[in-house]
């Protein structure tokens, strides 16, 4: 079993859910006692999400760099970035280190494909529902087309994030809002729906949806896994 670096704190509501995950995959699949090999660095989301909300993503793209050096220098043979915003600048993140970077886009693109689907909705940060770096890579690399809430929306699903699930803070005023956003998707076209935030899924599951929801937690965790326990 190899072992796996995980830069987490991005938030660590979710870094739980993937310490977790990882660890009931890894025994599911070898029983016995067995658990993962982690290293996780923990990031302090406040310092990160001043420089995500001022765009200074250079700053914020340094300090997840280290954490995966700091990762990298502690013995991990690959690293994952618990968080689908923090993907922004991969290529910068894998150019400072010399392990693979597992991306969250990818295993995503590759569970949507599988399941045969071609038009999905994506729900995330603003900065991942906006700009190109995630939707572009599953156009470009998976052949997806990529549907987004309307302003409003966007904005909805943005302020829940960082005002509540980060916080830990699960209200169902909030989850009754997401799934009348996934509808709306659903009504332009969505054959299913990713949910592009690795806290999101702490609100919304799989399967309270009208079509499949994609929960990008739990499907980087076991990319991780797939990853970890490969040719043992």
């Amino acid at each position: 079993m190899k072992v796996i670096g995980l830069i987490g704190g991005l938030s660590w509501e979710s870094s739980a859910a993937y310490y977790r995950i990882i660890n009931r995959e890894v025994h599911r699949r070898l029983r016995g006692s067995h658990s993962a090999r982690i290293l996780m660095m923990s990031i302090d989301f406040h310092e990160l999400e001043q420089l995500q909300l001022e765009e200074r993503w250079d700053e914020a793209t340094g300090i997840v760099s280290a954490a995966a050096q700091q990762l990298e220098s502690g013995g991990a043979q690959c690293v994952a970035i618990c968080s689908n915003t923090m993907h922004r600048n991969f290529e910068q993140v894998a150019a400072a280190v010399s392990l693979p970077l597992l991306h969250i886009a990818d295993a995503t693109g590759d569970a949507v494909t599988s399941a045969g689907l071609k038009r999905v909705g994506l729900m995330g940060s603003r900065f991942t529902m906006e700009e190109a770096f995630y939707k572009g890579r599953l156009a470009s690399r998976h052949s997806l087309e990529i549907l987004i809430p309307d302003e409003a929306d966007r904005e909805r699903v943005h302020r829940i994030i960082y005002d509540e699930l980060i916080h830990g803070e699960l209200r169902p005023a909030s989850q009754e809002a997401y799934l009348t956003i996934i509808a709306d998707l659903v009504s332009k076209g969505a054959q299913g729906v990713i949910l592009g935030c690795t806290e999101i899924s702490l609100l919304v599951k799989p399967g309270e949806g009208p079509v499949p929801l994609f929960d990008t937690t739990a499907i980087h965790a076991l990319r991780i896994v797939d990853w970890a326990l490969a040719n043992d």
